[in-house]
């Protein structure tokens, strides 16, 4: 199993995640690239998540040539994704790969950059939209969102969810990139939820933003910038 428990998160280790991720972060990695290497990331998350936190069961199979015993995966039909727009976009494109069968919930959720980060390193959000699905016990939850810098747009989105879910089985929290002060926010304000990132890297600069990160992931996949 390539995640490694590093106290305040779990780190997703595999070669082609850290390799993919490496070619997101690179300056010249144009927008159709970004936005594939995105899906692609998202596609290798959901498969580690399946590998590390989803059980097995044994079941009987008939081959062509005699009976045997499988091994299939429990809850693929009970997870439910939720889109943090707008760049979690193609890094849950990816994500519906692994579960295609996944019920999906949306969230506009953006921090309002002209009032700036305050002393307490948070910065207001404003949610403008969401749609959730019914979340029931069971389900396997997972808030998709490719950076998770100050974790004030990820406490705000978690916020919302709760109020809508009675039950779950798990609820994961799945970024790309993480700086340790978000990391930090989060899993003390919500410490049912495991925190999954494929990096956690150095720092917040002082208008919070990831160091080194990869830049603005909506612009770049969007080509707003």
């Amino acid at each position: 199993m390539t995640i490694d428990d590093r106290d305040d998160a779990y780190l997703i280790t595999h070669a082609l995640a850290k390799d993919t991720l490496s070619r997101l972060r690179a300056v010249e990695t144009e927008q159709v690239a970004f936005r594939k290497g995105l899906v692609k990331l998202g596609r290798i998350c959901g498969y580690e998540i399946i590998d590390g936190a989803m059980e097995t069961e044994y079941v009987p199979v008939e081959t062509p040539l005699q009976e045997t015993t499988g091994e299939r995966v429990k809850g693929l039909d009970d997870v439910v994704i939720i889109n943090v727009l707008r760049a979690a976009t193609p890094f849950v494109e990816g994500l519906l790969k692994a579960f295609p069968r996944a019920k999906q919930g949306v969230i506009s959720a953006g921090r309002d950059e002209e009032a700036g980060m305050n002393a307490d390193g948070e910065f207001p959000i404003t949610i403008d939209y969401v749609k959730l699905p019914e979340i029931r016990a069971g389900d396997t939850v997972i808030v998709a969102d490719p950076m998770l810098a100050t974790g004030s747009t990820m406490c705000a989105v978690l916020e919302h969810i709760l109020v809508e879910a009675d039950d779950y089985e798990n609820l994961f929290v799945l970024s790309a990139v993480s700086a340790p002060e978000g990391l930090v926010r989060v899993g003390e304000a919500f410490e049912d939820a495991d925190l999954l990132t494929v990096a956690i890297d150095d720092e917040l600069d002082d208008d919070g933003f990831i160091v080194p990160g990869l830049g603005d992931a909506g612009d770049r996949a969007f080509r707003t910038a």
